[in-house]
């Protein structure tokens, strides 16, 4: 029998449309993804080449997962050790989750691939100019980013959009910022669209990953010499352990990630730009409390799952106050906003901690259920941010979140005032540049 295998095809960058277009194939089915930036003459340097490279390497995972086979072969695409060791991790570990829910081991993974020495000498990095690309969600986290780097750079923001379409819940607080955007559109296989019709396997991938491959090549071609992530502590704490094998939603997000990402772009044989998180050694909590402060996007900001359904119409205008997203935000802001106020940002739905309903959600967050694969803030920065709202004057009315603050505070490994008092300051190492502190 015939060992299943994906296979890499090539990819070809048009600098006159400005588009970069990546083959792959799998079992007789051909992928094609296209990805669209701004058209002209710097397509046609190396670094801007090597760019399109690693998002031809990186984009693959999305086909792939279709049936996970147990090799891939990188065809006329010759790997360094390092990008090789790079792509295994990328797919085993950024594929954890989609592993974990289809019952599937890919540890025993096999990449095939020609063997690439690396560059005698690394490419000489962008002259440091302080011109920073932050990748723009409209979330918390961007919108604290943007507003602080901007402080110490020239700043653009980067957002990645399906072709023709656009998000109000990352165009309104983009707006909001005045600053200068550019945009990249991402075209998937229309096949990935009718998975469960074609009998393709389906899944969460580490589309951070991918955008972060995106994001480098955007700012090869507009001459920035940065790429600055919004990826904060909390991202690097796996959603669960699973047969002794770390299982993290966010593996695209994490230190880890980040890290061999930076070795990756260190080694090219071109120039590459700088990649990092600024929220790196920072908790959600303390995201939160800084965000807080940032009155101007109170109305415009919204992280829920359903303003991001890729059907339009689907789509809510407001948050729906139920998802798992709406409850972290509302808990991690409660601390630092009067209630009044994070009810006004959450009409005309309500806000979520005033509804019993979603008890068992909260007590998710709080550590007393399953954790929800979702970009949400780890067990013990939830807890903290419980505690500190409870103790609000404005919150006295508030039952249910009484109720969970006192189960969190019977806990043996509650947080204590030094605890939270940590969070609220920076927690381990960060990457950012000394140009960039």
């Amino acid at each position: 029998m015939t060992e299943q295998v994906f296979r890499y095809r090539r990819f070809t960058a048009d600098a006159d449309l400005g588009l970069l277009t990546c083959h792959y194939s799998l079992d007789g089915w051909e992928f094609t993804e296209r990805v669209t930036l701004a058209p002209g003459p710097r397509w046609h340097t190396p670094d801007a080449r090597a760019a399109a490279r690693l998002v031809f390497l990186l984009a693959g995972v999305s086909y792939y997962k279709t049936a996970a086979p147990p090799v891939i072969d990188l065809g006329d695409t010759a790997v360094t050790d390092t990008e090789l060791a790079f792509l295994r991790e990328f797919y085993t570990h950024g594929l954890g989750e989609f592993a974990y829910r289809n019952d599937l081991d890919l540890s025993a993974l096999r990449i095939e691939a020609a063997h690439a020495d690396g560059p005698d000498a690394a490419g000489a990095a962008p002259a440091a100019g302080l011109r920073a690309l932050v990748p723009f969600g409209g979330g918390i986290d961007s919108i604290v980013t943007a507003e602080q780097v901007r402080q110490r750079a020239e700043v653009a923001l980067f957002v990645v959009s399906r072709p023709g379409d656009r998000f109000d819940a990352i165009e309104a607080p983009a707006a909001v910022t005045g600053l200068p955007v550019l945009r990249a559109e991402r075209e998937i296989d229309p096949a990935l669209l009718r998975s469960a019709e074609l009998g393709f396997r389906n899944g969460h991938v580490p589309v951070t990953g991918i955008l972060s491959a995106i994001a480098v090549l955007a700012a090869v071609l507009a001459g920035k010499d940065a790429v600055v992530m919004s990826n904060e502590w909390s991202a690097s704490v796996p959603t669960l352990t699973h047969a002794g094998r770390p299982v993290n939603h966010q593996y695209s997000k994490s230190a880890e990630f980040e890290a061999a990402f930076r070795d990756v772009l260190a080694a090219s044989p071109a120039p590459m730009p700088e990649y990092f998180s600024w929220l790196r050694d920072r908790t959600e909590l303390w995201v939160g409390q800084a965000f807080a402060a940032l009155r101007s996007y109170h109305a415009s900001f919204r992280s829920c799952n359903k303003a991001f359904y890729a059907e339009a119409a689907r789509r809510l205008g407001h948050w729906c106050g139920t998802c798992d997203k709406c409850c972290f935000i509302d808990l991690i802001l409660a601390p630092f906003l009067p209630a009044a106020a994070l009810r006004q940002i959450f009409a005309p739905v309500g806000e979520p901690l005033d509804d019993p309903r979603l008890a068992a959600k909260f007590r998710a967050l709080l550590g007393a259920g399953a954790k929800p694969f979702e970009c949400v803030g780890e067990v013990s920065e939830c807890r903290a941010a419980a505690l500190l709202a409870a103790r609000r004057a404005d919150r006295g009315g508030c039952g249910m979140l009484a109720g969970l603050a006192a189960e969190v505070a019977a806990w043996p490994d509650a947080p204590s005032a030094a605890d939270i008092g940590a969070m609220l300051r920076p927690v381990g190492a960060n990457l950012i540049p000394a140009g960039y502190r």
